[in-house]
């Protein structure tokens, strides 16, 4: 049985490869990134998306980072220090991932299971901007509001016990620039 997980996507950032432009309502396959996103996490208890509000059909919870372009390791932090009811483990995944599904945070979530977390790797062996993190441990580690600020998300989960888990097909393709943006429109799978 898959232990509840609550899930914070990270909507945040600059986007400078798009020119500035806010990922989560960049539209891909006629949906915005943000809706496919959401898509995925459709089993988490309760959403919180760190990053300026843009129109959902889910209820989800909108704040922005603290500090304000503090990185993805201060957007997951704000993420988690806003959740209403905390669940046992917390889903954390980038907004620019339209090939996300529900299969992918469900692999996640019972790879965690008896460890502080699991991590989406892909093919090049690189961590994705997707995980799924025991809460209580993540909580424990996290540090102060004053040291959030430009943190790396490796050195935030160094001290976590992780489980590296191989993307499936292209669930770790992401969107960082037009090109990206043209290729993943151009395939079928979104």
């Amino acid at each position: 049985m898959l232990e509840p997980w609550s899930a914070v996507v990270l909507a945040g950032g600059r986007a400078v490869g798009l020119g500035g432009v806010d990922k989560a309502g960049v539209e891909i396959g006629g949906r915005t990134l943000l809706a496919w996103v959401l898509d995925a996490v459709v089993d988490a208890r309760e959403v919180v998306v760190v990053g300026d509000p843009v129109p959902t059909e889910r209820p989800v919870t909108f704040a922005r980072e603290s500090p304000r372009y503090g990185g993805p390791a201060a957007g997951l932090l704000t993420g988690v220090d806003l959740l209403l009811d905390p669940a046992p483990y917390v889903a954390v995944v980038a907004v620019d991932m339209p090939r996300l599904r529900m299969a992918t945070l469900r692999r996640l979530t019972e790879a965690a299971e008896g460890r502080d977390g699991a991590v989406l790797v892909g093919p090049d062996g690189r961590r994705q901007l997707a995980m799924v993190l025991a809460t209580a441990r993540l909580l424990e580690v996290r540090p102060g509001l004053e040291e959030r600020h430009n943190l790396a998300m490796r050195r935030l989960l160094a001290p976590l016990d992780l489980v590296d888990v191989p993307a499936v097909g292209d669930e770790h393709r992401d969107v960082d620039s037009w090109e990206d943006l043209r290729d993943l429109s151009s395939d079928p799978g979104t």
